[in-house]
């Protein structure tokens, strides 16, 4: 459903009184981007806030729990279960460090134990999926498995043929 040409006026920010302060040419101009169904008008591209600017902001308060890291201005509080959500993502210490603001060496001192025990928990998590595919039937998974888990290989080597022939000069 196509807004009212008021209701358009106004999403572009221009009161009546804006309106009667362009010469008439504008004002057709403004009505034609109208009748064409553009987004915008004023003369220009909106800028970045214009654009993406939220009609009702809501600003409040929030309270955060966890370790607090850093000194003097730089403190923040970090919530661990952040951190681990973050890391079984298999983000790196950087990405984690840069979500929260912080450095890298501040996030490993602090977030080291969980950080690894995410890691650990997700690789466990995709090699249950690995097998779980691979047990249903599925070819590849269980060629891969196989060369990467019990180290098979295409092409089987057996050490009795690693040997050279023995040399004999007759």
């Amino acid at each position: 459903m196509k807004m009212t040409y008021d209701d358009w006026l106004i999403n572009q920010n221009i009161t009546p009184q804006d309106l009667a302060e362009y010469t008439e040419p504008e004002q057709q101009q403004i009505r034609a981007s109208y009748e064409a169904g553009d987004e915008y008008w004023s003369g220009q591209a909106p800028t970045f806030e214009e654009q993406y600017r939220r009609k009702h902001e809501k600003w409040g308060t929030m309270e955060k729990q966890g370790l607090v890291v850093g000194r003097g201005d730089n403190k923040r509080v970090i919530p661990p279960d952040e951190v681990y959500k973050l890391a079984a993502l298999h983000c790196n210490y950087q990405e984690i460090a840069d979500w929260f603001g912080i450095k890298r060496e501040t996030l490993k001192y602090n977030f080291r134990d969980i950080i690894q025990k995410a890691y650990s928990e997700t690789n466990q998590r995709l090699r249950k999926a690995q097998i779980d595919t691979a047990v249903k039937g599925n070819a590849a998974m269980l060629i891969w498995l196989g060369k990467n888990m019990l180290n098979q290989s295409d092409n089987p080597i057996d050490s009795d043929s690693n040997q050279p022939l023995p040399w004999q000069d007759d």
